[in-house]
């Protein structure tokens, strides 16, 4: 397979804006007409997406871990390209949403929170999804194992009616791993698009999920791409972990010693979709992309040097471990990249690779197609990037990156043009001070006044009636349908 300049894809930057904010501040506008696709000498890869639930930027070897060991992981990224600032949400909802939009999660609502087991919100079926899109380019086999966690109230939310065509795992976050129960209901299924089956299975849910991951890579047939999603629910909370995995980390004590075996379980289930994958004729030509949904969450993860972890846009809860390889493409060979890159570029970059037609009109994207950037035949462009979080009762907080500037607002109107009484703002150079350490709001107040800008730009992107309820609204009085059947249509 050829790995030549001729495979390089174009780079691309959506431009759908809203209105009320400016093509410079809410995306990299560029042109859209009219863009290249990859050489027809190379046919659009095999596509595998692994997701990790709240893994610690550096709970893995190749991030610098010496306490869990995770070689499979270590493999993939000494085989491939490792991405050493790609970002993701402070919570997971919202950066599964991006992942499959390829827009910021603001525009439908759900940038905010999660999606938790008594809300009604989902996903909106306006939204054009990855695997819809790429039917359109051939993809006929589209998997998805694991935790979907983007609405579950009425079927048009679930995964086997937004473009998957078999979908086996949860519907929503935090299950128990050994009984695959949420809200003492068992949340486990194998659906397709004209079957919703619950079913229960024996056995831990990481090795579930592998398993059926494999088998699905095993069945592909040989030159016809497929889609495959792992969105693991390791190493996410209930801390549940094998016996024999355990074992394994004698040393280490309490929730560090459950936490650091799920990890090694996960990496296990990695090495067996890697085996899988790399059995194959067509293992050159398959784009295996892995990263985690947010950042570990404290004090039993790591996310050093980055400060603060999940449920913060301080970069501990959204700089995340990720890696890509691609041999095809020339993404492999062991490089890093330190490219701004994140979880919203995901879908033009597979599109593109796909060459599949991007979205059109007012559903054009928000991301980018990373692959010419991790080539090195483009430089990655600066543009703003947003976090943002009010999950609960507490006040909330959203972030700008611009550059090597990172504005933080804490409480009160984070998207305010000005600050309000109760606004707090911190101002961090990520190039000198990665580790958000020194605030230099007081002693820069132009920077901060450009990125306050920005953020009340993008605040207006949030649209009025349709944002997913804050975590706890609902809570109350709240049954689980029996084993998660979903009758609604």
């Amino acid at each position: 397979m050829r790995t030549t300049a001729k495979n390089t894809l174009a780079f691309l930057a959506g431009v759908a804006i809203a209105p009320a904010a400016t093509a410079a501040a809410v995306s990299a506008a560029t042109a859209t007409a009219a863009a290249p696709t990859i050489s027809d000498n190379t046919k659009p890869p095999n596509i595998v997406i692994i997701l990790a639930d709240d893994l610690g930027y550096a709970d893995t070897s190749f991030t610098g871990s010496k306490d869990i060991r995770t070689p499979n992981l270590q493999r993939l990224a000494d085989t491939g390209v490792r991405l050493d600032r790609f970002y993701a949400c402070p919570i997971c909802s919202p950066t599964r949403a991006g992942l499959m939009t390829g827009r910021w999660p603001i525009r439908y609502g759900l940038m905010r929170a999660v999606i938790p087991p008594w809300s009604a919100f989902g996903l909106p079926e306006t939204e054009k999804l990855l695997p819809e899109l790429l039917a359109s380019a051939g993809y006929e086999r589209r998997a998805i194992v694991g935790k979907w966690h983007l609405g579950h109230d009425r079927r048009a939310f679930l995964p086997a009616q937004r473009g998957f065509t078999t979908f086996h795992g949860h519907y929503n976050g935090a299950i128990d791993y050994f009984t695959h129960e949420r809200e003492k209901q068992t949340d486990w299924h194998r659906d397709t698009p004209d079957t919703f089956r619950p079913v229960r299975e024996s056995g831990y849910s990481t090795d579930l999920l592998a398993a059926s991951a494999v088998r699905f890579i095993r069945q592909s047939p040989v030159g016809k791409p497929y889609l495959l999603y792992a969105a693991f629910n390791a190493p996410h909370g209930p801390l549940q972990a094998k016996p024999a995995d355990l074992a394994r980390y004698g040393e280490l004590k309490a929730k560090r010693k459950t936490y650091a075996a799920m990890i090694d379980s996960l990496d296990q289930a990695i090495g067996k979709i890697l085996a899988a994958v790399e059995k194959r004729a067509d293992a050159g030509n398959t784009l295996i992309l892995f990263f985690s949904d947010n950042g570990g969450v404290l004090p039993y993860s790591r996310n050093t040097p980055y400060r603060e972890g999940k449920l913060t846009v301080y970069e501990g809860g959204i700089r995340v471990c990720a890696a890509i390889r691609w041999p095809a493409a020339g993404l492999a060979g062991g490089r890093a990249s330190a490219a701004h890159l994140g979880y919203i570029d995901v879908l033009p970059t597979l599109l593109r690779a796909a060459n599949a037609p991007l979205p059109a009109g007012s559903r054009a994207l928000d991301g980018i197609d990373m692959l010419p950037i991790l080539q090195d035949k483009t430089p990655a462009p600066v543009r703003p990037w947003y976090s943002y979080l009010d999950q609960s009762e507490k006040k909330p907080s959203a972030s700008v990156i611009e550059g090597d500037w990172k504005l933080i607002a804490l409480d009160g109107d984070v998207f305010a043009a000005t600050p309000g009484k109760q606004t707090r703002y911190e101002l961090y150079n990520l190039a000198r001070d990665p580790s958000e350490k020194n605030n230099l709001a007081a002693r820069q107040p132009d920077h901060v006044a450009r990125l306050q800008t920005r953020l009340a730009e993008f605040g207006r992107l949030q649209p009025k009636g349709m944002t997913v309820p804050r975590y706890s609204e609902g809570r109350d009085g709240f049954t689980a349908p029996k084993n998660w059947f979903v009758e609604k249509d």
